[in-house]
């Protein structure tokens, strides 16, 4: 009898928001989630499903080890580049902005999700999906958003790259909307973001493209809620 397929999912950034959203969906949906986030006593999931792995993504070392974990657990149906870098809040206009600090987001939000999926590459099995989770800020100009639009703008243009290059995979650059999460609140300081929605709400965004057939491209959790 051939024994019964599980589903493995790599999350970054998953000790909050959307990220830990996401996982606590796969998980109840029956899938092995691999789950990464630089706080290791932030990265506390109750379910054996759920193998924690605390890093850095822009560490070498600790995407070799996600890769270790990976091949461990028999290749990857799922990839989600979510761990993000905001960068300085409150967010300085771009002839203000410290280029060390833009050098570092640059390295999380476009470096970082690039060198992940080349380790990972060889693991990812026939018709796998990459998600990259981008932003308005990556298609809009907003006073503000200049060094993490940026970020999301080049990662986008990898994406769609990815997409063109690999027409085995499904590879989807997604903008999750405003969410009520702690980069949000980082962005924003000082004022009140209770109106913004929770993570959870943009998570079936996310599953419809997991588990539905759309092809390779950038698409807004808002149009994929009211689609589904």
């Amino acid at each position: 009898m051939t024994e019964q397929h599980v589903p493995t999912a790599l999350v970054t950034g998953a000790s909050r928001g959307l990220g830990r959203a996401l996982t606590d969906q796969l998980v109840r949906d029956g899938w092995r989630v691999v789950v990464d986030a630089r706080h290791a006593a932030d990265l506390t999931f109750d379910a054996p499903a759920v193998t924690a792995v605390p890093g850095d993504v822009t560490d070498p070392a600790h995407r070799r080890r996600l890769v270790e974990v990976v091949d461990g657990l028999g290749g990857l149906d799922l990839l989600v580049n979510n761990a993000s870098l905001l960068g300085p809040s409150p967010q300085p206009e771009l002839v203000d902005y410290p280029l060390d600090v833009l050098t570092e987001v640059l390295a999380v939000n476009v470096l970082a999700p690039l060198a992940l999926l080349q380790a990972l590459h060889p693991l990812l099995r026939q018709g796998a999906r990459v998600i990259d989770v981008s932003s308005d800020a990556a298609v809009e100009a907003m006073a503000g958003w200049g060094g993490y639009g940026a970020s999301k703008a080049a990662l986008d243009h990898l994406t769609a790259v990815l997409a063109v290059e690999a027409p085995q995979l499904r590879v989807y650059a997604v903008d999750p909307g405003d969410m009520r999460t702690v980069m949000h609140q980082e962005a924003f300081p000082g004022e009140d973001i209770g109106d913004r929605p929770l993570p959870e709400t943009v998570v079936p965004a996310l599953r419809a493209l997991v588990d539905g057939t759309l092809p390779s491209g950038r698409y807004r959790a808002a149009d994929l809620v009211v689609a589904s």
